[in-house]
């Protein structure tokens, strides 16, 4: 996986700078003379919100700043990280936008070893973050496709409850029991119910509903 890098700069000789270093340095990268032009593209679907991806993003620019345009990101529910690239003076907006959900930023001028391997840091964590949202979802729908008894022997079996008592409980048999035990643990991958409720929390899922 090698997530793209999204520099969003009205500067075009520091923009044009910041991109020759990235791809010097194997990293794709797109160019973007404006936050309006990059939020036009999202919204026509080129890049698309869903791609793993970061962005590089300077805090001043007209006629919509760097700060605007996060926002309008985090409207649209941006999963990515955003780096903001500021100058001396901007340093306490770009804290306040860090608390805000941003990544992390950079002030100007910077050393380049710096600025890339803080790229590399965002795109290490926007790959952890994809690769989280893609076993919740693939978690989510294996629960899903529990059945009504699957998923109340599931409730049973998080409690700690021993298969007799989880048996006795809903009125089945043990043997009935360690079969859907068997069966939920195959659809939902795990080998034992501590590595089932570990992946649940981790994860922030639940068998409700």
């Amino acid at each position: 996986m090698n997530p793209p890098v999204h520099v969003i700069d009205d500067d075009a000789d520091f923009r044009e700078g910041i991109v020759w270093l990235l791809e010097s340095r194997g990293l794709p990268t797109h160019a973007w003379t404006s936050g309006e032009a990059f939020l036009k593209a999202l919204r026509e679907g080129a890049p698309r919100a869903g791609d793993c991806c970061v962005v590089l993003l300077d805090i001043r620019m007209e006629p919509l700043s760097g700060l605007a345009t996060f926002e309008q990101l985090k409207a649209m529910a941006w999963p990515w990280p955003v780096l903001f690239l500021t100058g001396h003076g901007d340093v306490s907006m770009a804290v306040a936008a860090v608390k805000n959900g941003a990544w992390d930023f950079l002030e100007k001028p910077f050393q380049n070893n710096l600025l890339v391997d803080k790229v590399e840091a965002a795109r290490a964590a926007a790959i952890e973050q994809l690769q989280h949202d893609q076993e919740r979802l693939h978690l989510g729908q294996a629960l899903a496709s529990l059945s009504s008894r699957e998923r109340e022997v599931l409730r049973e079996v998080l409690k700690g409850h021993y298969n007799k008592n989880i048996a006795d409980h809903l009125g089945i048999a043990q043997r009935t029991v360690e079969f859907h035990r068997a069966n939920i643990f195959d659809k939902l991958q795990v080998q034992s119910t501590v590595e089932l409720a570990h992946r649940l929390g981790r994860l922030g899922l639940d068998v409700e509903g």
